[in-house]
């Protein structure tokens, strides 16, 4: 069934896990302390897929005030600290995607490895998969402190291929980061609009390989 790949990589947010709208609103508990505001629509488009430091430039720059750079990023341990909170009480990942990481790492479409390669943080990511009992899955991981480029450059994805010792992975993302880290890293590429539909789009992709 899916014998054109030996690996399957998974970016997390967007993709394994819905876990933008918890971003969004750790975010804006952080900016309501400098009295600015952050609608969904600024949100999704200029702060998924880049990193957290590229992302407050943006917001800064939404609002004019590149002065407020700095007090916000001293912040973002805050932040982050709101999120891991929070993922350890919502499930964030569906249920077809934990059916379809189950399938795959009993090797039922194959011998396929597979990976989660995000931008996020390990104590970000991690209290999520195993809340949601998947993090076995995974023979390896890739975050955004395991690398000296972030997507887009190819970097995290082929560090995922080199520790799988993957030559043929799949790339499963939802970004215009993401996917051009995949294709620049020379793999091939399924890109995901919503996480409920993950599990559905790459089964089609497997299945066609």
């Amino acid at each position: 069934m899916s014998g054109r790949y030996d690996a399957v990589l998974f970016d997390f947010d967007g993709v394994l896990a819905d876990s933008e709208p918890v971003h969004h609103e750790c975010w804006c508990e952080v900016l309501a302390r400098f009295g600015l505001g952050l609608t969904w629509e600024d949100y999704a488009a200029n702060c998924v897929g880049v990193s957290d430091k590229h992302m407050i430039q943006a917001l800064c720059g939404i609002h004019g005030r590149p002065d407020l750079f700095q007090p916000i990023w001293e912040l973002y341990p805050f932040k982050k600290q709101i999120f891991r909170e929070r993922v350890r009480e919502r499930m964030l990942i569906p249920e077809s995607t934990r059916l379809l990481l189950a399938e795959l790492a009993s090797g039922s479409h194959g011998a396929l490895q597979l990976a989660v390669v995000s931008s996020s943080g390990r104590a970000e990511v991690e209290p999520a998969l195993e809340f949601a009992g998947v993090r076995g899955c995974f023979a390896a991981t890739v975050f955004g402190e395991d690398v000296k480029k972030l997507k887009p450059d190819p970097e995290p994805y082929l560090l995922a291929a080199t520790r799988l010792q993957a030559t043929r992975p799949l790339v499963v993302e939802d970004s215009e980061a993401g996917l051009a880290a995949g294709r620049a890293a020379g793999f091939d590429v399924v890109r995901i609009p919503a996480a409920d539909r993950t599990a559905e789009l790459v089964r089609s992709a497997l299945q066609t390989a």
